[in-house]
């Protein structure tokens, strides 16, 4: 089974970015934490980070290429900007879930809108960094009622 993990812009800035909202944990922890968990559920991650829009479709096209069976998105900023992101999702119909470290339902009015939601079969908000091994294991268990084995 192969995922795609992919982060949104200021993502590489974790443990440095308003640590109130997204902790001290930095993006180097956050990635050594999803591999580990990935190695022991026999799952291969693909991890990527960038900061322009462009490039997460293309990430998120890649992964249907190269026949992932998930993503993992936290799209960042581009969560309540982005039609790119939510009609590249919406093409490859892939199995994503959206994760956001924060809370966002309990911050700015702005942040209340998900233009990819509407492309995700769950979205994962307000967990920390656990959130992302939640999605791990949400798609795993999405893979596996449809027949497809995490081995």
């Amino acid at each position: 089974m192969k995922i795609y993990i992919l982060n949104g812009p200021n993502l590489n800035m974790l443990g440095v970015r308003e640590p109130e909202h997204y902790g001290s944990t930095t993006y180097r922890d956050l990635l050594d934490m999803i591999e580990r968990h990935c190695q022991e559920a026999g799952v291969e991650a693909i991890c990527k980070q960038s900061n322009h829009e462009g490039d997460l479709v293309d990430w998120i096209q890649e992964a249907y290429f190269e026949n992932a069976d998930g993503i993992v998105i936290n799209p960042g900023a581009y969560t309540h900007t982005s039609v790119a992101l939510l009609d590249a999702l919406k093409a490859v119909r892939l199995p994503a879930v959206e994760v956001h470290i924060s809370k966002v339902e309990e911050r700015e009015a702005f942040r209340q809108i998900s233009y990819l939601r509407a492309a995700c079969i769950k979205t994962i908000s307000g967990h920390g960094v656990g959130g992302y091994l939640e999605a791990v294991d949400l798609l795993i268990a999405h893979a596996n009622r449809n027949g497809k084995d995490s081995q």
